[in-house]
């Protein structure tokens, strides 16, 4: 008879569980899902870029992923109309999730700077995620804390090991 209770009241807290991670989404949080041929390309250089304004979520379905821009962590570049010694950085943090994978938080940068730690792309779920482009540009009068909540990021995703010469 215990051993009944024991079982009943796991699977019964198992779908309790189940349940309540799918409320989580809020009222005010809507899920976006974007196919591959949907992403109009810009130029030559920007072709195939998937851009997300901060806060924004979609699901990647070519990508079997849920991609996330929580953020810009960091804006370094060097103003407009400024002379600077180094051109600076924007690291943005995004999080990915595989439909069969927990939630990771990645931090990619506009640059390649190993001794600063900074990555211009990582892998995740057997795809190269690379930050190809982040607006707007800061300006010497406001600077950066006035972008706060205004970033858009253009990201590429494509198989780990393909060449990225063929794809842009």
């Amino acid at each position: 008879m215990l051993q009944k209770i024991i079982i009943y009241s796991s699977v019964l807290f198992t779908f309790i569980n189940c349940s309540s991670q799918k409320q989580r989404r809020t009222d005010g949080e809507k899920l976006t899902t974007v196919k591959t041929k949907d992403i109009m390309p810009m130029s030559n250089t920007r072709q195939h870029l998937i851009y997300f304004k901060e806060g924004e979520n979609k699901f990647l379905q070519d990508y079997q992923m849920n991609v996330t821009f929580k953020g810009i962590t960091e804006d370094s570049r060097c103003p407009k109309g400024v002379n600077c010694m180094w051109a600076g950085a924007a690291v943005a943090q995004i999080q990915v999730m595989g439909t069969h994978t927990r939630p990771m938080t990645l931090n990619i940068s506009t640059v390649d700077n190993k001794s600063r730690n900074y990555s211009s792309s990582t892998e995740f779920n057997g795809y190269l995620i690379s930050l190809e482009d982040v607006t707007p540009y800061p300006e010497s009068s406001g600077g950066t804390k006035a972008l706060a909540g205004k970033y858009t990021i253009g990201i590429r995703i494509q198989k780990s090991g393909e060449n990225a010469a063929t794809t842009k």
